[in-house]
């Protein structure tokens, strides 16, 4: 069964736009609320939400949807994703809900939902919900109508949870971190997480007025951390999306780190406890240097589809704890049941105050292949799985390639394009053999 609403995470589209509109948020509420009923207890949810000036309206509807269908509301306010999955485990609640479009610009929002153990739902889940919405409501009486009330101590809790997830030994006195929120949801978490553990924390991005979330900071726009690092001579920079399960890193020399090399810092601290890492979980996307780096360590990593949520099923099926994606989302699951930027940062400084070296020591062994990444408009009614000029460029590269570098073709799930993407350690090579690519799938 397809879905109509439902995306890889959640809803999200233009505010004002179908199905980011209030009367649409109210039935969606409605819809999830029934859901939650057939379970035969009253059910009490949580709703968070980032900065977004969209929120307020979103929240009422939510709200209201949820309570006309005989459903308890808690709300947080602004909160991040990962601190609302947390909450919603934590008080024991059925479903925790975040009004964010994440990484995207204020203009857009959506919801996502996480269930009572704070884990992303399955698809069938979704489609349950879908099929709700197609339904008549069934408003419930007023004795039965859901009530709401304001959780007032909801960041307080979430940054002693974050601080839990690092040993008591873990000290960040004598260091400076700059902490920038993207203007986003963890604005008033991040830099006190930081500070309570002995950091002086330089806060930027933690200014939010409802329509400047990831605007020029945060984990997609790191040039301002790297700016403010090197400006109040800071030991690290830390940068979160503005949902903050998103991370990126800076450090003293300015050199940011992505998503694949923290990842490979994750796995390698476990290794060096002697804990063990029976396999890492990366994307399509994942730069082989650190596939090859940890395959030196005898660590297998799997390849997932892009996207956060693709990486976590992944790790389910396996059992593994470690995975994520160059973009910054890092699933560690022994620490939390989603992806966690706050938590993410933490494990690093972790790693890096145990070891005592720098985070870029602790990359040595790791070397990023350069990428050669070309987008190719297809022609209408083009059929490039079958374009035998393209098949036989892509065995040639691959050839050539061999061990130094790998070819990855997929088309884009949003638009006629076909994405050519070449890595390999000489980047004059991995141009060469993507440009021959391209033109073999432009000519198709």
């Amino acid at each position: 069964m397809s879905r109509t609403y439902f995306g890889t995470d959640g809803i999200r589209g233009t505010v004002g736009q179908l199905p980011i509109t209030p009367d649409f948020m109210l039935r969606l509420g409605h819809a999830v609320g029934r859901v939650l009923r057939r379970s035969g207890v009253r059910p009490s949810v949580l709703i968070g939400k980032d900065t977004r000036i969209s929120g307020y309206m979103l929240e009422s509807s939510l709200e209201a949807g949820f309570a006309s269908a005989g459903v308890d509301v808690l709300l947080s306010g602004p909160l991040p994703t990962p601190g609302v999955a947390y909450l919603t485990r934590a008080l024991r609640l059925d479903l925790g809900v975040v009004i964010s479009a994440s990484h995207n610009a204020f203009a857009d929002n959506g919801v996502k939902f996480f269930s009572s153990r704070g884990e992303k739902l399955p698809d069938e889940w979704e489609q349950e919900v879908e099929g709700s919405l197609e339904q008549q409501p069934q408003w419930v009486d007023s004795a039965s109508l859901g009530k709401a009330r304001r959780l007032t101590d909801a960041s307080g809790r979430y940054i002693e949870f974050c601080k839990s997830t690092v040993p008591h030994t873990l000290s960040l006195r004598g260091m400076k971190i700059v902490v920038d929120a993207a203007h986003g949801a963890a604005y008033h978490v991040a830099p006190d997480v930081f500070h309570e553990l002995g950091a002086t924390v330089v806060k930027i991005g933690c200014e939010p007025d409802g329509v400047n979330i990831n605007a020029g900071f945060g984990a997609t726009s790191p040039q301002a951390l790297v700016n403010a690092v090197k400006e109040h001579r800071a030991d690290y920079g830390i940068a979160l999306d503005g949902d903050a399960d998103r991370l990126q890193v800076v450090d003293a020399q300015g050199r940011l780190f992505n998503g694949d090399e923290l990842l490979y810092v994750l796995a390698a601290d476990r290794l060096s406890l002697r804990q063990p890492v029976p396999g890492v979980v990366g994307t399509l996307m994942t730069n082989m240097a650190v596939e090859q780096a940890l395959q030196r360590r005898n660590v297998p990593m799997v390849r997932a589809k892009v996207g956060d949520r693709y990486v976590l099923e992944e790790l389910t099926a396996r059992g593994w704890q470690l995975g994520g994606e160059g973009s910054g989302h890092l699933l560690a699951l022994d620490r939390h049941t989603t992806g966690d930027g706050i938590v993410s940062a933490l494990q690093i400084l972790f790693a890096i105050h145990r070891s005592g070296k720098t985070l870029a020591a602790l990359l040595e062994d790791v070397t990023l292949f350069p990428q050669t990444l070309l987008n190719v408009r297809l022609r209408e009614g083009s059929d490039w799985k079958n374009n035998p000029a393209l098949e036989s460029a892509r065995q040639s590269a691959e050839r050539e390639l061999a061990d130094r570098g790998r070819v990855l073709i997929r088309a884009s799930g949003t638009e006629p394009v076909l994405r050519v993407m070449v890595e390999a350690r000489d980047a004059a090579l991995g141009r060469a053999c993507a440009e021959r690519m391209a033109a073999a799938a432009a000519a198709g």
